[in-house]
């Protein structure tokens, strides 16, 4: 009885290596463009969460099954009144706001609230050398998100060029001043250079209890 077995020819490897590096360079290019980006952080408008130079992993699928939520840290093409030039396109910022959302600073403690409730900020609002926090905005407002779009902010609120920052801006154009859903990229989910600075992006627990919009 012959027992069947595979073999290969001598050299037959280097033959096959370029055809396997071939397949790795695809999936990777698949993974990179359907699944998973980094991206390293340009600004301070997302610090102490995310610091100049800090590298993100981005999922680039999980959007294609929900809307972003509360909390969520997300990469989104910025609309080119946003932009300082083609190279600043992809923005990184938290949402604070979905659709159908009322968005109003500030209660009497200093606080935004989210369809009534008063988010605590200070696990992720940028604080100075001295302990200093943000303010949570730079002016008052009072706006419900339209349909499809959402309301963004960056941690470092006196050095984010946000959602409220655009509103202002425009007088009051919430379509301006908003994100369509379409525009985002992807979520924001590891922290993951430098290492020494390696950390989960999770949603804060403030965002855990605020209540779902009114009906309109």
């Amino acid at each position: 009885m012959i027992d069947e077995q595979t073999d290969k020819k001598p050299g037959s490897f280097w033959k096959e290596l370029p055809i396997l590096l071939g397949v790795a360079i695809l999936v990777a290019i698949l993974v990179r463009y359907f699944v998973l980006q980094t991206f390293y952080i340009p600004s301070p408008s997302m610090e102490h969460t995310l610091n100049i130079n800090d590298r993100v992993l981005v999922n680039k699928l999980v959007y294609d099954f929900r809307s972003p939520h509360r909390g969520e840290i997300i990469v989104f093409k910025a609309p080119e009144n946003w932009r300082d030039g083609p190279e600043t396109e992809d923005f990184i910022k938290r949402v604070i706001g979905v659709a159908g959302d009322r968005v109003v600073c500030c209660d009497d403690r200093d606080r935004i609230s989210v369809n009534g409730k008063a988010l605590d900020e200070s696990a992720y609002i940028f604080r100075d050398e001295n302990g200093t926090m943000d303010q949570p905005a730079k002016q008052t407002f009072d706006v419900t998100i339209p349909a499809e779009r959402i309301w963004v902010m960056g941690d470092h609120r006196s050095q984010s060029g946000d959602s409220l920052q655009h509103y202002l801006e425009t007088d009051g154009d919430i379509s301006e001043a908003t994100i369509p859903e379409s525009e985002v990229v992807g979520r924001a989910f590891v922290r993951f250079w430098p290492l020494s600075r390696a950390h989960w992006l999770s949603v804060p627990d403030t965002f855990e209890s605020v209540p779902s919009a009114a009906p309109r």
